[in-house]
């Protein structure tokens, strides 16, 4: 007979809630996307900007990168009517958010001890 296992705060997640999240970590996973929303909400907003902040994005990473932030509601694309017309990209609060749930992690991520530990792969 099995002893059932101890109950820990983590049986509240329900499979639902762990496929939202689990898609929320696979936008943030992409390459270049957590690098982009730092770059915003430090200040960059037209293309040129973020393009210098973010060190080594091809142009259209960039772009793609900005569309699908702006789809999911981290950032804002703003257009002014001038001549040329002015595109900029603004963090929205929920991008702002994002970050600010994500430090914990980075923090934690800089903690040697929890490096990813590359070992050669034998074979």
């Amino acid at each position: 007979m099995s002893t059932p296992l101890p109950r820990t705060e983590f049986e509240a997640i329900d499979d639902h809630e762990c496929r939202l999240f689990v898609k929320h970590l696979e936008l943030i996973g992409r390459r270049w996307v957590g690098a982009v929303l730092l770059a915003g909400v430090r200040g960059a907003r037209r293309f040129s900007e973020y393009r210098a902040v973010v060190d080594g994005i091809s142009d259209r990473l960039l772009s793609l990168r900005l569309k699908e932030l702006e789809a999911e509601g981290f950032i804002e694309r703003v257009v002014t009517p001038t001549t040329p017309v002015s595109i900029s990209y603004v963090p929205t609060a929920r991008g702002r958010e994002l970050l600010a749930a994500l430090q914990p992690l980075a923090q934690w991520a800089h903690d040697e001890e929890h490096r990813p530990r590359l070992r050669p792969v034998s074979g």
